[in-house]
């Protein structure tokens, strides 16, 4: 006998997701399409965003792009209400957009820098936030769900990751709780995702030897792929997670479980005697 898994239909659904174009937003794009939902597509990159948006229009649901910096709160609100122009209502909301640096030394770290990583990775998302939950608080029924993405970089400390970095992923799961302790009244879901090492262009900049201590430290063998996120996504924006709220997913292949290491820099200080 045939599983009945409309608990995870979206069919009828509208859906934004910002950073949408390529990566870990467009996996996240093609899920909610999968399922049935319309889905714009928010993104800096205009080329990568139409492809995508093409790209779900093929799998029969409604798509299109609109270029929004998370960054300019401006922006934000117009993306929003371009979303509710088009769809006519907002339902889910998947807040990836977010940048990230190679660098492990934040003894030499730029402000300049470190203020750039938090207005998209943190002050974005919680903007983008406000903004949803204000869409879905003026709706009829009052409900909605919005998922935030995080990192396995926001629950543990990671070579080849910084501070800057780590602390706004981290900030980005506290929020989520908060978020969803208030908004809980509206019929809002608020939850995170956390995911691994994730085969995006970001990754390309990593080397070789670095891709494969991560296949040795992770228990289920390989570098996570932008697909296996569909599963983790569609359930949260669906009905299936409609009694959840307030909780940060970590989908990471075992990467966090066991005690992996990585030997650390040591400077040499020659003794007192000598110096």
């Amino acid at each position: 006998m045939k599983e009945n898994l409309s608990i995870f239909d979206l069919t009828g659904k509208t859906a934004l997701v910002t950073g949408g174009a390529a990566g870990i937003g467009r996996a996240c794009a093609t899920a909610l399409a999968m399922a049935g939902a319309d889905v714009a597509i928010a993104d800096v990159n205009k080329d990568l965003g139409e492809k995508t948006a093409a790209s779900l229009r093929e799998l029969d649901v409604k798509s299109f792009f609109l270029r929004c910096d998370v960054s300019n709160e401006e922006q934000i609100q117009t993306m929003i209400s371009s979303v509710v122009e088009v769809f006519g209502k907002l339902d889910i909301a998947v807040n990836n957009a977010g940048i990230g640096v190679i660098s492990d030394q934040d003894e030499i770290f730029p402000k300049n820098e470190w203020d750039k990583l938090m207005a998209i990775n943190l002050d974005g998302l919680w903007l983008c936030a406000k903004y949803q939950a204000q869409q879905m608080i003026r709706q009829t029924p009052t409900e909605g769900k919005i998922i935030n993405i995080s990192s396995i970089a926001g629950v543990v400390s990671l070579p080849m990751s910084n501070g800057a970095y780590d602390a706004s992923k981290s900030a980005v799961i506290h929020l989520t709780k908060q978020l969803a302790l208030q908004w809980g009244r509206f019929n809002i879901n608020v939850n995170s995702i956390s995911p691994s090492y994730v085969l995006t262009p970001m990754m390309s900049r990593t080397t070789l030897k670095f891709r494969q201590r991560i296949r040795d430290t992770t228990p289920m063998g390989h570098i996570q792929r932008p697909e296996d996120l569909y599963g983790p996504i569609l359930y949260l924006a669906s009905a299936a997670s409609d009694y959840m709220t307030g909780q940060n997913l970590i989908v990471d292949g075992g990467h966090t479980l066991g005690p992996w290491i990585e030997p650390a820099r040591k400077r040499e200080i020659p003794p007192p005697n000598q110096r």
